[in-house]
């Protein structure tokens, strides 16, 4: 079973998305009730989603398949709405709703407008690595056969299925003799 370096990325920067969304806010001493809400509810989903991102990249990687282009996009996407979402969800300190974002600005305009921003933000994210999931699923399955490929296999190589009265006609040829000439 082995192990990219990509899908070990993905899965450490992930669990360190995972802690910035649901406790990110204690490194700025702005920490309250509601991280304990976020912790199981958005970071351990978050990080159990790209852990699973991961491991489907490495399977991909293993069986020889290329990992697209929208993969990677759909993922940076996922952690540039991740990141946003850190820095605008609220949490419940001194009987108020502080983010980062409205404790660095300190009005209460501010502080509306990133509670705005954080339920879009978080689910962009999320819908964006459920997309990335899916994309890397799509990407370590094996191509399905082409139909002309299925009809080669099963009728030779000119893919043609016999007509149903040819071996009737063929039938008939071998058994029938031609009449003499008669001149």
């Amino acid at each position: 079973m082995g192990v990219s370096v990509k899908s070990v990325f993905v899965a450490v920067i992930g669990l360190v998305l995972a802690v910035w969304m649901s406790a990110g806010r204690w490194f700025f001493g702005i920490g309250g009730s509601l991280t304990w809400w976020y912790v199981p509810a958005i970071g351990l989903t978050y990080a159990v989603l790209l852990a699973w991102v991961a491991h489907r990249m490495a399977v991909t990687e293993r069986r020889g398949r290329r990992l697209g282009r929208s993969v990677w996009v759909t993922l940076v996407l996922s952690w540039v709405c991740a990141t946003g979402f850190g820095f605008t969800v609220p949490d419940n300190v001194g009987g108020e709703l502080v983010s980062i974002v409205s404790h660095a600005a300190g009005s209460q305009f501010s502080a509306e407008m990133s509670i705005a921003l954080c339920n879009p933000l978080g689910i962009i994210a999320f819908a964006l690595a459920f997309f990335t999931l899916g994309i890397a699923i799509a990407n370590g399955k094996d191509p399905r056969p082409e139909e002309d490929e299925l009809l080669d296999a099963a009728y030779g190589e000119d893919g043609m299925v016999p007509h149903p009265l040819v071996h009737e006609a063929r039938a008939s040829q071998g058994s029938a003799q031609r009449a003499p000439r008669s001149e």
